[in-house]
């Protein structure tokens, strides 16, 4: 009696996608990942809520980015799936044929953005079928494609195109929108302001959607949020359900909520050992004198953790003040922080402005006289500031560990180094332009530009989409 011999694969396989149009991609074979993932940028959903499709972009050799294909196929589900470094993300997941020598069979893919992957697929447990074996002391297993297999498409090189953007928030007049709204315009975007409030959503579909006025709203290549303090459960609702339709969010739902969450923040810087005044929390203590005592005792500074632009922010420089301070706090029931007062500082702080893990303005707040709080909305002034490279290597580690691609990163001048008071994910934009003469607001939308792919070709209008839908569904 004879047994067929079973299917080698090594550690990475060439593969095919033929229902994809892609004749060679590289995969790394992975037991550890349950699911298959597909590297894809520009996603959007098209046809009808109930047979959904989802076309994308891809560049399958990732040593020449001027080869792009864009590919599509019918959605299957939307999956949450947790990378190796821990991030949740969710995405859709699509069904297509894979061919590896003579054998073909069907696999379920998960696309996701992989550009700084050294393999533009990845192809999990839930692929490898069970008379397959996996050698991980081998590479190329089965037989060996190349890129080459693309050598008779017409390669095309990237076309800018104007994205279409929205601006989250309350104030559309601001200094700061009315800035966004300007640079975007000039570089030959279309931007929206919407009022987070205003914004309601379908939960449960695979075609998810952000309602206004009445309305289902377009699809955005980008979002930037600029949401309030006062509406952060809701605002962050919202930039996660236009994060569901496919759109790129400047910044995350989960980056703002650690910044917003100033027990997480410091939590987490300190996990990170970036130098901060020491802190202590609190929401109701007993204890008045040894809370005091663990911010070092007084001076202290007296923080309520929903506390923006300087209010709810005092100073007690006498231990009897601070007693007094807390004890009201206990009796608003209200979270707070006690933080050491680093009187060196002498009533300033930098602000160093953070786009892209680059420092692209920096500042120097003084307060004005008898006050501490240097912040600008409390008669505090700026000026243009050269940071040390303590102070930008901190700035851009602050940013980085609290996920944020744009933040303001507060921090004092210290005998002992840089240390950050707070990261602001919605930094305003007047003081810092003001002060440093710098197009603060362009540099953001270029940013966006460069995360957000442009199509190798123009999409189709939405009007042209449905009624190729609607045919597709009638045959």
């Amino acid at each position: 009696m004879t047994h067929a011999e079973p299917f080698e694969l090594g550690w990475e396989e060439w593969l095919s996608l033929p229902d994809l149009g892609l004749p060679a991609i590289k995969a790394k074979v992975d037991t550890g990942a349950r699911t298959s993932a597909l590297h894809a940028s520009v996603i959007e959903t098209f046809g009808p809520p109930d047979a959904p499709q989802v076309r994308f972009l891809i560049q399958p050799d990732p040593s020449d980015p001027g080869l792009e294909i864009t590919c599509s196929a019918p959605v299957v589900d939307r999956r949450e799936v947790t990378s190796s470094n821990g991030d949740t993300e969710l995405r859709y997941v699509i069904q297509t044929d894979v061919q590896m020598g003579e054998r073909r069979w069907p696999i379920q893919l998960t696309l996701t953005n992989r550009e700084t992957m050294s393999y533009r697929m990845l192809f999990g447990r839930g692929a490898i079928q069970p008379d397959m074996i996996v050698d991980a002391n081998a590479s190329f297993r089965q037989p060996e494609l190349g890129f080459g297999a693309y050598a008779g498409l017409p390669k095309k090189k990237p076309v800018k195109r104007p994205l279409r953007i929205a601006l989250l928030t309350r104030e559309p007049n601001n200094y700061s929108s009315r800035r966004l709204i300007e640079a975007a315009e000039a570089r030959g975007h279309v931007i929206e302001a919407i009022d987070t409030a205003r914004c309601y959503m379908q939960i449960g579909t695979l075609d998810p959607e952000v309602h206004y006025d009445g309305k289902a709203l377009p699809r955005y290549d980008a979002v930037i949020p600029r949401i309030g303090a006062g509406i952060t459960d809701y605002g962050l609702a919202v930039l996660r359900q236009f994060s569901n339709t496919g759109a790129f969010c400047l910044n995350g739902a989960g980056s703002i909520g650690r910044s917003r969450d100033k027990l997480l923040a410091h939590q987490m810087l300190a996990r990170a050992k970036i130098g901060m005044p020491i802190t202590a929390f609190a929401h109701s203590p007993k204890d008045t004198k040894g809370l005091i005592s663990l911010a070092g005792g007084a001076p202290v500074v007296v923080k309520l953790l929903s506390s923006t632009q300087g209010k709810g922010v005092v100073l007690a420089e006498t231990r009897k003040a601070a007693e007094s301070l807390v004890d009201a706090f206990r009796g608003l029931e209200a979270n707070f922080l006690v933080q050491e007062f680093v009187e060196e500082a002498a009533g300033a702080d930098v602000r160093a402005f953070v786009v892209g893990n680059k420092i692209v303005g920096s500042m120097k707040r003084q307060a004005q006289k008898g006050e501490f709080r240097s912040n600008l909305h409390r008669g505090g002034t700026a000026s243009s500031v050269k940071l040390t490279k303590a102070e930008r290597d901190t700035a851009r580690e602050a940013a980085r560990v609290l996920g944020l691609r744009v933040a303001g990163v507060d921090l004092l001048q210290t005998k002992d180094g840089p240390k950050v008071l707070e990261v602001n994910s919605s930094p305003g934009l007047e003081g810092i332009e003001t002060a440093t003469g710098k197009d603060i607001a362009g540099l953001i939308i270029s940013h966006l530009e460069s995360q957000v792919r442009p199509l190798s070709r123009v999409r189709e209008p939405a009007a042209k989409t449905r009624r190729r839908a609607r045919q597709l569904s009638a045959n």
